[in-house]
């Protein structure tokens, strides 16, 4: 069977699938309906806000919809009428079964992560978090439990010390997409092996759930290297933060670039102001702060901060 005879549902929601969908249409692959998120209101005017991927699909002219409730019978008999032979999902909802066991080809995810390696929402932050050194993308069959199913292909990828979640997010973006390509060829062509997550046993199962504010919390208390990956693993957004307190008063200061140094720390939180820069204190060693926003202002170089501002004992907690 050739790769363009498959009729396919693309699944997704942001930017990082559109990169996929776009490939599979420079591919030439049958794209015969686009599903996306509803529009959801978004600032003080409630605005509808339109997904990446539905922006996407209307400037392609591509078959659209946009599902409140995957379960429900009118969205299900349309995917029904679609008769497509494959389903490919890609940063979207979890499908109920109803959903990805209807095409006859089965639907296949494109997961940030090395399965069975951070499974959950979250795979990049959380690889970043966890100081990992590689990492990369795989596809695989969906089945009940979420990111557990057999493993079809994947790619890998070095993460570099001066990657952060922007940089990997795009990196792997662009390598999830390539990735989807060749599934879909290795599927038409009947090359695949469908390998059980279980068989990966050199590679340790961990969680990857969503990022919340609580998470991107620093607690200045751990190691500096803990505290940098976690700046890498939630930089541009969320963001990691702290509060920073001086004898005038607080306020809320967002870190997206750090270092680590070889300086021993004092007091965890302690703010180190110099000619060079800043420094805080962490549980062993101090972190230099490279770039960061402090609440009500636009993000900048922590030296440019500095020349602007006199902080007076301060701390960050």
């Amino acid at each position: 069977m050739n790769h363009k005879d498959i009729k396919i549902v693309f699944f997704g929601t942001p930017d990082f699938a559109v990169e996929s969908l776009d490939a599979l249409i420079k591919a030439g692959c049958n794209i015969a309906a686009v599903v996306t998120a509803p529009d959801k209101p978004a600032g003080r005017g409630h605005k509808l806000l339109e997904s990446a991927v539905k922006q996407y699909a209307v400037a392609h002219n591509l078959p659209l919809l946009q599902p409140v409730n995957l379960k429900a019978e009118e969205f299900q008999n349309e995917l029904k009428e679609i008769n497509a032979d494959l389903f490919i999902v890609i940063a979207f909802r979890m499908l109920p079964q109803s959903v990805w066991a209807m095409p006859k080809l089965g639907t296949f995810n494109v997961h940030g992560s090395l399965l069975p390696r951070y499974r959950g929402a979250a795979p990049i932050n959380r690889a970043l978090i966890a100081g990992e050194t590689v990492t990369g993308v795989s596809t695989f069959y969906l089945t009940h439990e979420i990111d557990t199913g057999d493993i079809i292909g994947s790619k890998t990828t070095e993460i570099l010390p001066e990657d952060d979640f922007g940089s990997l997010y795009d990196k792997l973006m662009k390598m999830g997409a390539e990735l989807a390509v060749e599934t879909v060829k290795n599927i038409a062509d009947g090359n695949i092996t469908r390998k059980p997550q279980e068989e990966f046993a050199d590679i340790t199962p961990c969680p990857a759930p969503k990022i919340f504010k609580d998470d991107c919390h620093i607690d200045w208390t751990q190691p500096a290297v803990n505290i940098h990956n976690l700046i890498r693993g939630v930089s541009p957004v969320p963001g990691a933060w702290t509060t920073l307190t001086d004898d005038k008063g607080e306020t809320v200061m967002k870190i997206f670039k750090s270092s680590v140094t070889d300086t021993a720390a004092s007091s965890p939180g302690r703010v180190h102001i110099s000619p060079k820069g800043m420094r805080i204190d962490c549980g062993d060693r101090q972190l230099e702060i490279l770039s960061i926003q402090i609440q009500g202002k636009k993000r900048m170089d922590a030296a440019d901060f500095l020349r602007g501002s006199r902080l007076e004992n301060p701390h960050c907690q």
